[in-house]
């Protein structure tokens, strides 16, 4: 047990670290998911399956940076002690990333400076959030653990509802219109002609995320620093190497990475793609995928709350294995709806058309959020009881890169699957071929889902195939 456990930390520095959640989740939800991403694909791009072909390059690239080198940092960052550090550095490179997104101008030339903003963005968000829940253990006891790790993530979801809100009626506007989502014109004098509204989603991240950021600094205590400090990068490559090696023979810590590498990419592509799918499949204006947003982060927050009292009181091994199921379910209601389908059969239509495929969206929207919010928070507890406290920081880096190393695969499968559809050589309408471009997501989901039973938990002794 480690001595930060052993002194138990104020109330408020709990919250600090809760907040950090609360903080971050704007970036996911406004820049990866529901405002900027769709921007990007219908005013910036030349056409919505170029626009997820090019986003799903940049976040690809993100995130096999990403996976090359937060094992190595993670290391460094247990052999030397203290995580604010390593946040404080990463949060200025992501603030920075956000701040730059405002320049991606609708109709631009080039892409390069829209690939260098969000890789900047995810670099910088990823690993700040690496070291963040790498605090986590040093917070509360094991049998708390859950409910905070769930408690946190229903705050970061109720953040990102609450920006989300904000954006949708004061910022961004519908290019029909000109008026934001509830009929106002843009604050500040946004031009709605040249999209500045979905754009200044970046910038508002930035100071989002800079103002909240600042209770887990002056409230939440860090590791202590390591008397042999000076020497933390060559002994923190070397205890890298010896767990890299090591990390075959312990099948329990082995399969869960191996599993949330899957998983996670699955449910991190489904967020990327959710709005962009939505713009081109289902032809949604940004007031439809605004709702679809918002019921999202509210299921999601519900999901991440209730799935950490069932951590608490199950496990975390069942909370992921059931929130998986869904997802896979969810995924493919998704796949098989479009403006005039529903699951692949073609919905009987009337002169102003049916509104069944949007409420099949919608609920689908509503699923994945909970499902998601609750293994996410899940997930976290579960890397937990694979290691030893010092070695968390490492763990965690691992788990980013488990997260990472196919966080391009997803991305770029769906890239590449959107371009072989949209080829000459099938004939397909850019909505098909956008379509049949995710369905890599179920496939990742049901590898994840296949590793898991060689995982056990703290909370309970599982039986271990043979």
């Amino acid at each position: 047990m480690s001595e930060a456990i052993q002194t138990a930390v104020p109330k408020r520095g709990i919250w600090g670290w809760m907040l950090f959640d609360w903080a971050a989740q704007p970036f996911h939800t406004l820049i990866i998911t529901f405002i900027f991403a769709p921007y990007f694909a219908s005013a910036v791009a030349a056409d919505s399956a170029q626009g997820q072909e090019l986003w799903g390059l940049a976040t690809g690239i993100g995130g096999l940076l990403i996976a090359l080198s937060s094992p190595a940092l993670g290391a460094i960052a247990d052999a030397s002690g203290p995580r604010k550090p390593w946040i404080l550095f990463f949060s200025i490179i992501g603030i920075i990333g956000c701040g730059l997104l405002w320049f991606v101008t609708p109709g631009m030339s080039s892409m390069g400076f829209f690939m260098l903003a969000i890789i900047l963005a995810l670099i910088g968000m990823e690993f700040a959030a690496v070291f963040n829940n790498a605090m986590m253990p040093d917070l509360v006891p094991r049998a708390e653990l859950g409910r905070l790790s769930g408690s946190a993530w229903g705050l970061g979801y109720l953040g990102g509802l609450i920006s989300l809100a904000f954006v949708l009626c004061f910022l961004a506007t519908d290019p029909s219109s000109g008026k934001t989502f509830v009929g106002l014109d843009p604050i500040f004098g946004l031009d709605p002609e040249t999209r500045e509204g979905d754009r200044a989603s970046g910038p508002y991240t930035a100071i989002w995320y800079l103002i909240f950021i600042v209770p887990l600094f002056l409230f939440t205590p860090d590791a202590r620093r390591k008397p042999a400090a000076k020497g933390a990068i060559k002994r923190g490559l070397s205890e890298l190497g010896k767990t890299l090696r090591r990390l075959p023979s312990e099948k329990s810590y082995f399969s869960f990475l191996l599993s949330s590498m899957f998983y996670r990419d699955a449910l991190n592509a489904l967020y990327t793609f959710g709005g962009i799918y939505a713009a081109g499949v289902l032809g949604w204006a940004i007031t439809q995928i605004a709702i679809f947003g918002i019921l999202a982060n509210l299921t999601g927050a519900i999901g991440a709350w209730l799935g950490g009292r069932m951590d608490q009181r199950f496990g975390p091994k069942i909370v992921v294995t059931g929130s998986i199921l869904i997802l896979t379910l969810s995924s493919i209601l998704v796949i098989s709806t479009t403006q005039t389908e529903v699951l692949f059969m073609t919905v009987t239509m009337d002169a102003g058309g049916s509104s069944l495929p949007d409420i099949v969206f919608y609920i689908c929207g509503g699923m994945i959020g909970a499902a998601g919010g609750a293994v996410q928070a899940a997930s976290r507890t579960l890397l937990v009881d694979q290691v030893d406290r010092d070695n968390v920081t490492e763990a965690f880096g691992l788990y980013a890169l488990s997260g990472k190393a196919t966080s391009f695969i997803g991305p770029l499968a769906i890239a590449f699957t959107t371009a072989f559809f949209a080829s000459e050589a099938f004939g397909l309408s850019s909505v098909e071929a956008q379509r049949l471009g995710v369905t890599p997501v179920v496939a990742l989901f049901l590898i994840g889902l296949v590793l898991l039973p060689w995982v056990k938990s703290r909370h309970q002794t599982d039986p271990q195939p043979a």
